[in-house]
């Protein structure tokens, strides 16, 4: 796992950098532009486009005169930077990169006055205005500036974050900060480019390597942690000679009905192709002719008004709620496996029952793993305006009832019993279709049945789950469901054998 930092976390890994390295800050700004430059010539390789470089007065200015620097030596001739002078005091590291523009055959201009700028001629804009450590909106002459650039309509990157972005904590309703194509990012992501309100300041971010000491960054911890591939490669477990279906557990899917048995197939299917040795589907007696024609490797339990799980501990990983249905006898037979004090996987219908039931939220097995999206967890913990507090309630909730919750969206967040938050790279808008969440259920049902602990099935679950679907995506336009169900499998080999 990447820790996360916060933007103070972030400025004491810099100054640990600087004074253990040892390296001097103005040579740590020139890696970060050379960094910078790098990622931008990947995207932006032709040195005739135009680019204007607005630099505040701080480090991030710093950053970007040492960018308008190594830009002119890589070939780009038509730069112009533009000096935001609208604070007295400015850093030492970018009065040094300031001479050295002065000595160069750069284009400068002083901007007193967001007004003094009639027209902007420039193909490209590169914002080093204002770093992180942002805790309020623009206002003032910088919000006039901001307000001008956007206006361009011109591809903008950001160095490091947008200006005007806070790069943790609640997002403003309504930003006014610089509107990035890309965020070019130094040594980690910002917290708050996983939250759905960064879509506004950033379409999409890079982080670049800037030699900060990452023994002290890893010691650090502002609760929020990046899962990475060899994280999930380190958690699978290959199969062994002599194991059998017995070794890798049984799993119970409860879910479908009349009209609803696409969930319960996505559902068992991914169960299925996730590896788990038996799988048997309780559903309504309507759905046996469509489960044994398409999944004939799957038991059914045949549903009615009546059904009670009469001995649930002979099942190793139980899931509810896909396309179940709400009705009276949907919620008994949840409410008699929670009384029965297993770990279950909550999803959909059974979520939405849980939440007219806080009585058996509270009663909730230590390990249940709740899968909920944003409406259905606001139903289960309360409205919620913006999705720093959504999160913090997941987090805070996981912790009180000791249980995973599943918080999905674009960038999954899977909060802890112990108060973290991991956060899933994995997953494209490829992927925005019905059944994607029945197919995860399934996939978390599939590796705690092989006993994988409800974290990693969490974690194993969310990641390949996105994995497979970045996979369909690289050919497809839209990636079914049934599409991701079935590469589960491969995906997972792939994972094992790299």
């Amino acid at each position: 796992m990447r820790t996360l930092l916060t933007s103070a976390q972030m400025r004491s890994a810099d100054q640990f950098t600087i004074a253990n390295t040892p390296i001097a800050s103005i040579d740590l700004m020139e890696k970060a532009a050379r960094a910078f430059v790098q990622c931008f010539l990947r995207d932006e390789f032709d040195t005739n486009k135009s680019v204007a470089i607005f630099c505040g007065k701080g480090n991030n200015g710093g950053d970007g005169l040492a960018i308008a620097h190594l830009l002119l030596a890589n070939g780009y001739e038509n730069i112009k930077v533009y000096l935001v002078n609208f604070s007295k005091k400015q850093s030492d590291d970018f009065a040094i990169n300031l001479q050295r523009i002065d000595e160069s055959r750069c284009k400068k201009t002083v901007i007193n006055h967001p007004s003094e700028l009639k027209t902007l001629k420039a193909d490209l804009i590169i914002d080093a205005i204002l770093g992180s450590g942002l805790n309020k909106a623009l206002a003032g002459d910088y919000e006039e500036l901001v307000q001008f650039i956007n206006k361009q309509q011109k591809k903008v990157y950001a160095v490091d974050v947008p200006t005007g972005f806070f790069a943790e904590g609640k997002l403003p309703e309504n930003y006014n900060g610089i509107k990035a194509y890309k965020t070019i990012s130094f040594q980690r992501p910002k917290i708050n480019f996983f939250f759905p309100e960064s879509a506004v300041a950033t379409e999409r971010f890079d982080v670049v390597d800037i030699d900060l000491d990452e023994p002290f960054i890893q010691k650090q911890d502002a609760g929020f942690y990046l899962i990475e591939e060899s994280d999930i490669r380190k958690t699978l477990h290959p199969r062994k000679l002599f194991s059998h279906k017995g070794t890798y557990g049984h799993a119970l899917i409860i879910a479908g009905n009349t009209n609803t048995m696409g969930a319960a197939l996505l559902s068992s299917m991914a169960c299925l192709h996730t590896g788990a040795g038996l799988t048997t589907a309780c559903i309504p007696q309507s759905g046996l002719i469509a489960l044994n024609t398409s999944l004939p490797e799957v038991m059914a339990l045949p549903r009615d008004e009546y059904t009670r799980i009469d001995n649930p501990k002979k099942y190793q990983a139980i899931a509810i709620g896909p396309g179940l249905g709400t009705m009276p006898e949907n919620e008994k037979l949840l409410e008699n496996l929670i009384l029965a004090n297993q770990p279950l996987i909550i999803d959909a219908d059974a979520l939405n029952i849980l939440s007219e039931r806080p009585d058996l939220r509270d009663k909730l097995a230590p390990n249940t793993v709740l899968t909920p999206h944003m409406k259905e967890f606001d139903r289960l913990f309360g409205e919620h305006k913006n999705w720093w507090d959504r999160v913090q309630s997941a987090k805070e909730q996981a912790k009180k009832l000791k249980i995973v919750i599943v918080l999905k969206n674009q960038y999954t967040f899977i909060c802890l019993p112990t108060g973290k938050v991991l956060i899933n790279p994995t997953g494209n808008p490829a992927m925005a279709q019905g059944g994607m969440g029945d197919t995860l259920t399934g996939i978390i049902a599939g590796f705690m049945a092989q006993q994988y602990s409800a974290i990693d099935a969490a974690v194993l679950g969310c990641y390949i789950h996105g994995k497979a679907g970045d996979e369909l995506a690289k050919d497809h336009f839209v990636v079914t469901a049934s599409q991701l169900a079935v590469n589960i499998a491969k995906e997972i080999k792939t994972l094992i054998s790299s």
